[in-house]
């Protein structure tokens, strides 16, 4: 970076004020793109002579050197937009420290969650009545607990500090159906039958080798073992005789596409289950964003753009539609770069306004857990772009 005197600052120059340290200025970034007059005033407020500048991330070009001439001197309201600016922050800080708290339960209600589902699928086997009454019981909580806030779905996104398994993906696509299942209206019996499906909707991949699981391309007879898992699955809740039709349906029609060019039994269209098109829309989605092959993993920006540009015939139409405003244009896990200049990941989604969801900042000098999580408005930007991680 170079310097520029503060008298030559105009909006669209990229600043630093790392040097001055986030809690000595009024600022929400250390680093950010100057985009008003009342901005540079703050800046001269607190006694900086000059500051360093950014070429390759500013719009324009500092002002020309000016030779001062007398004039009459103004009242200086310098101190007054300062002060509120100060005032403006600590509110800020407070709000900011009470989302991270509600994020920071919400990921530890989803751990808890993941390791309830790890001992179901475990059991499932053995004892399918009692696994298929601890699934209900799985259900009923995240219906009626977790889907207060959708911003859940960040966990989908955090494969990268986890361990790959078939519980984690088993919640995510279940929580994903159901925050579908949810924009879609359904009753609250069809979103306990669409839980406990859901989450056993793989039960039967404990029977295919890990090797042909984890195969990006497959000889004919592994994929025919593959598919297998269909049938697996049905075997596994066999004995689990108080499942409901519909839950069941989840684990045999999963795969089936709207196309007809699904498997086991290539049904098409609304020959196919709602629960289970449901079911099949979130599986996908997240075995996008999470292969076992996390090289090829998509962004949830990218997955969702691939969903609707290229597989669209997969899928129920009007789901499809549901499932990009439930997650929205930038869905949680998103990383994004700002027209301030700022990077940052998406939290959670507005669904009133898809392009201004929760961001996440990121500085290098800031913990992750003290992120800034400004809505977009207050910070005075939008999403310019999104970033491959």
């Amino acid at each position: 970076m170079q310097r520029v005197s503060i008298n030559r600052l105009q909006p669209g120059l990229f600043i630093s004020l790392s040097h001055v340290g986030w809690v000595r200025h009024p600022f929400l970034l250390n680093e950010f793109r100057i985009s008003s007059e009342k901005q540079i005033q703050v800046l001269k407020e607190m006694g900086l002579e000059d500051v360093p500048w950014d070429p390759q991330r500013s719009t324009t070009v500092p002002l020309p050197e000016v030779a001062r001439s007398a004039a009459p001197e103004e009242v200086d309201f310098g101190a007054a937009a300062l002060a509120g600016m100060l005032d403006e922050k600590k509110l800020r800080m407070e709000r900011v420290r009470r989302q991270r708290e509600r994020l920071a339960r919400r990921e530890r209600e989803y751990d808890q969650e993941i390791s309830a589902a790890s001992e179901i699928l475990k059991t499932l086997g053995p004892q399918p009545a009692e696994a298929h009454a601890e699934a209900q019981k799985l259900a009923s909580r995240i219906v009626d607990g977790l889907m207060g806030s959708e911003s859940v779905v960040i966990q989908l996104m955090s494969q990268k500090v986890r361990e790959a398994g078939l519980a984690f993906h088993s919640i995510n696509v279940m929580v994903l159906s159901l925050l579908l299942g949810k924009a879609a209206e359904l009753s609250a019996e069809e979103m306990k039958y669409l839980g406990v499906g859901a989450l056993l909707h793989d039960a039967g991949k404990t029977e295919i080798p890990p090797r042909i699981l984890r195969a990006t391309t497959r000889t004919p007879p592994e994929e025919e073992y593959y598919r297998a898992h269909v049938g697996y699955g049905i075997k596994a809740v066999a004995g689990a005789k108080g499942m409901a039709v519909p839950a069941r349906n989840i684990i045999a029609c999963h795969h089936e596409r709207w196309d007809g060019n699904g498997f086991p039994n290539r049904l098409a269209g609304d020959k196919i289950p709602r629960l289970a098109r449901i079911a099949a829309l979130a599986n996908r989605y997240d075995n996008l964003c999470n292969p076992f092959d996390i090289q090829s993993a998509k962004t949830p920006a990218e997955a969702l753009g691939h969903l609707f540009k290229k597989e669209s015939g997969a899928f129920d139409p009007d789901l499809l539609q549901r499932f990009v405003k439930v997650l929205g244009v930038y869905p949680p896990g998103t990383f994004v770069t700002l027209s301030n200049g700022a990077v940052g990941l998406v939290v959670e989604s507005n669904p009133n306004r898809l392009l201004q969801p929760l961001v996440m900042l990121y500085d290098a000098e800031i913990p992750r857990h003290e992120a800034r999580m400004p809505a977009l408005t207050e910070a005075a930007s939008n999403v310019e772009s999104t970033l491959n991680p």
